[in-house]
Parts: C-alpha cells; structure tokens; sequence
C-alpha cells in the first residue's frame, strides 16, 4: 500500500491535517475551492523567495484566515510589516474582499527548513535547471536532510536526466521510510525540474520520526 497511495493523504485525520479547513454549501463549495485553488498558485509565485512550504486555508463565516509556512519570514514581513500590508491589499483585491478585518494573514516560520520536503525538491530542481550532476544533487541533498534529524530520506528523479536521449528512473535512500506505518511522520512532494531537455520529475519522501499515540 505504500506505493500506490499519497503518504499525507494516507495520514489525514491521523497526523496530518488538511490545508484547507472550511465547511460549505452546495452553493458556495465552488466558489469557496476556486478561491482557494487561486490564493495558493499566487502565493506560491510571489513568495518563492521567501521559502514558502505549504499555504493553509481557514474559513468562518465572515472571516478568511491564511497561515503561510516559511523558511524566512522576514522576506514575507518586510521591513516594519510593509510586505506583510502589500500582500494582504494584493489579497483582497484578488479576492474582491472589501472589509480587510474580512482577511487574516499569518506568517508561520518553519523551524527546520532540510525537513520540508517541498523546500527540498524544489532545491533540487533548481540546482538540476543549472545542470548540475543528478547524483551529487542528490547526495548533497540527503546529507543536508538527514544533518537535519530526519530518520530517513528518498529522492527519485524521472525523466531525460543529464540530457539523456532515453528517459529513465534513479532513486536513492538513506535511513528508514515506514511507509505502511500510520504513527511514522512522512512528508511527501512532488516538484518538476524544466531542463533544456524536458521536464525531470523530483519526488521526494522524508521520515521526521514517529508521532507519540
């Protein structure tokens, strides 16, 4: 099971959570998930050199609350929170909010950054775009996350790796990546690298540990 199944999505309501926690009605379940969908890919964009791992999304009946996780905040905030308030304006006009106590944003600092597998894939792909050697990439990468703590890291790469005429698949591990175990803490990404041969897929799998029952 543990290859035919997302390792987060295996554990939701486990030991992950959604990233979007909102209840709606027929009505506005369309509306609600567009907006979302639309928050996230903008976000995504705009504060990539901020480090941003994950955006979550809280709804209440009047209020928008968006927790971003990030590698470094301060790029977020800016100087004396004027990043922070130009972001929150940029929001509200994307989302045709009017009241700005309608929209909370709230900027969540990632403590170990070599443990967020989206933070690591997209590490790699940007090295890969530079073509620099598949396996040194990886081999830097897995010592950069297991320094970190992590138990256990896997990376597979797919694609015309190196410029390859034939496409293929490497993959390497270190440690220990229980992934039929519900209590292990797996973080999972997927992140594609746009080389001048093609797209190389980078898929990485990090194991932080067990969750205490």
């Amino acid at each position: 099971m543990g290859q035919k199944i997302h390792p987060v999505g295996f554990r939701m309501g486990f030991s992950a959570t959604w990233q979007s926690r909102w209840y709606a009605n027929d009505r506005k379940y369309s509306q609600y998930l567009a907006e979302d969908i639309k928050v996230r890919a903008f976000l995504m964009q705009k504060l990539r050199p901020a480090g941003v791992s994950k955006i979550e999304i809280e709804r209440s009946s009047s209020k928008l609350k968006v927790l971003i996780f990030v590698a470094r905040p301060g790029v977020l905030i800016g100087r004396g929170g004027v990043g922070l308030t130009e972001l929150k304006k940029t929001l509200m006009k994307l989302l045709k909010l009017e009241n700005e106590n309608n929209l909370e944003i709230a900027p969540m600092d990632i403590k170990s950054p070599d443990q967020s597998a989206y933070l690591v894939a997209m590490n790699i792909c940007e090295q890969l775009a530079k073509r620099l050697p598949a396996q040194r990439v990886i081999n830097q990468s897995m010592d950069r996350v297991m320094r970190s703590g992590a138990k256990g890291v896997r990376i597979v790469l797919s694609g015309r790796i190196g410029g390859a005429e034939i496409a293929r698949r490497e993959w390497k591990a270190l440690g220990s990546m229980p992934l039929h175990t519900l209590r292990s803490n797996i973080d999972f990404a997927v992140y594609p690298a746009l080389t001048k041969s093609g797209y190389v897929g980078v898929k990485v799998w990090i194991n932080k540990g067990e969750d205490k029952i």
